[in-house]
């Protein structure tokens, strides 16, 4: 009997592997040192801080841990989305902030610094559609949302103030403590978290906690550049062309000259 588990330490351990965590890096992501081996078996007591770090982490609800509880996780996790700071006009009107992919870098640490903004171009557009809300620009860097957007191009998003928003229908800026992305996002039977995808079927969907989203934006259109006046009919027309090209080339290739066969 002495040799008996805790259940706190079963669920502990429970909870690790359903998360698919070595026991280093869960020790690691605990603020634990080394591994978490001695609280798995039973030889170090969980601490408040890591009981702490598991509701922060994964929602998981302290009561169930220790026992006296059958609600593993507790309610929805209300994770504050609105932008942490708001530049205005001299005429106190919201400018809307235009973040460019270098200035993405160091956006989520700068988060807070409302001093850091005013290296970034800000104005106001004059059109009803971006009136009500607050607006802000993001240069889009990579492939991960073609075909719809392309690297370089603009995103202009509105602040959303919670994760409730969200659609699967809708692209978003997702602004993390170390990375600015925009994606689709989904809702998952854990609702601890969301799972972030790309347009871009090379890239897979992944997962991530709600407590690492600092900023949300719904993206509401993009500014494009190097437009041409290529038309669909005229791509078609090309491509056709294209095709005939490749077969007559082909036919002049299978031809057999007598006496060579």
């Amino acid at each position: 009997m002495g040799n008996e588990i805790a259940i706190e330490v079963k669920r502990f351990i429970e909870v690790r592997k359903e998360q698919e965590y070595t026991q280093a890096d869960f020790a690691k992501l605990l603020g634990i040192s080394s591994t978490t081996t001695d609280i798995e078996r039973g030889k170090t007591k969980l601490s408040g801080v890591v009981v702490t770090e598991l509701l922060k982490q994964f929602n998981i609800n302290p009561l169930w841990l220790f026992g006296s509880s059958d609600i593993k996780h507790l309610g929805a996790v209300n994770v504050s989305t609105i932008p942490k700071v708001v530049t205005v006009d001299t005429s106190d009107n919201e400018n809307m902030v235009l973040v460019n992919a270098k200035a993405a870098a160091g956006y989520p640490q700068n988060i807070h610094d409302a001093s850091w903004y005013r290296q970034l171009p800000a104005f106001d557009l004059p059109i009803p559609e971006f009136r009500n809300a607050t607006y802000r620009g993001f240069q889009v860097e990579g492939d991960s949302m073609l075909p719809n957007i392309r690297s370089g191009e603009w995103v202009i998003a509105k602040a959303i103030d919670g994760l409730d928003a969200i659609t699967a229908n809708k692209m978003y800026v997702v602004v993390l403590y170390d990375a600015v992305l925009v994606k689709k996002i989904e809702k998952l039977i854990d609702i601890t978290k969301v799972s972030l995808v790309s347009l871009n079927e090379s890239y897979l969907p992944y997962e991530i906690g709600k407590l690492q989203i600092q900023e949300l934006w719904e993206v509401t259109s993009k500014i494009t550049f190097g437009i041409d006046a290529t038309t669909e009919t005229g791509l078609l027309k090309q491509l056709q062309e294209s095709m005939e090209e490749l077969k007559s080339q082909l036919r002049g290739k299978s031809k057999v000259v007598p006496g060579e066969a």
